[in-house]
């Protein structure tokens, strides 16, 4: 194939790839709203643009592990995945996203630091009810990555990825036992009050 005709299919496919990753962003702020069943059809949107994208790039194998077009890939995972556990529900493999292993990869990682900002939200309105279930998504997820040990060039740049999810992971650990530890003294306190006023 031409160089020509590689650069047109690149032309075409990058502003599809920018407009899904607009799109996922979109998606995830959707979430963090409560607003799922609009984050479920930005998705959906980006999922169209990511496929026109594929379909673009097709006769040039080589465009499909470049940056724009892994980028987009690793953030649609990451919404679906976001949407998917803060709703109760098993997170998608790769295969039904249509998407590349290490882009999936690392949008599972990316997902934990949306699961630490929604369930910090919530303990701020003083909602705990996901705390320990979103907490153990967020634990199952860095487990999955620590087994993956292969080259960066292969998962592309997954280790900084699984770093950083292990951060995330012990901090949010860290405030949730905390919040839930007040909840408790506070919870005791108002029996013990309760308790005064009767006697």
């Amino acid at each position: 194939m031409s160089f020509s005709a590689k650069d047109a299919a690149r032309e075409k496919a990058l502003p599809l790839c920018r407009g899904a990753i607009r799109y996922c962003s979109q998606a995830i702020r959707a979430v963090h709203r409560q607003e799922f069943d609009q984050a479920k059809e930005l998705l959906q949107s980006a999922h169209n643009l990511l496929d026109e994208a594929e379909q673009a790039i097709t006769a040039c194998s080589e465009l499909i592990n470049t940056g724009f077009f892994r980028d987009a890939q690793k953030e649609f995972a990451e919404g679906s995945i976001t949407l998917a556990l803060v709703t109760g529900k098993q997170p998608p493999d790769p295969d039904e996203l249509g998407i590349d292993s290490a882009a999936y990869l690392n949008g599972l990682g990316e997902a934990v630091g949306e699961l630490r900002r929604y369930l910090l939200d919530s303990m701020r309105k003083g909602d705990l009810s996901q705390g320990e279930e979103l907490l153990s998504a967020m634990d199952n997820i860095y487990n999955i990555l620590i087994t993956m040990d292969f080259p960066d060039a292969i998962t592309a740049g997954l280790r900084r990825t699984t770093d950083m999810v292990r951060g995330v992971l012990e901090r949010t650990r860290s405030d949730l036992t905390l919040v839930m530890r007040q909840k408790e003294l506070e919870d005791r306190l108002k029996e013990f009050e309760g308790k005064s006023s009767v006697d």
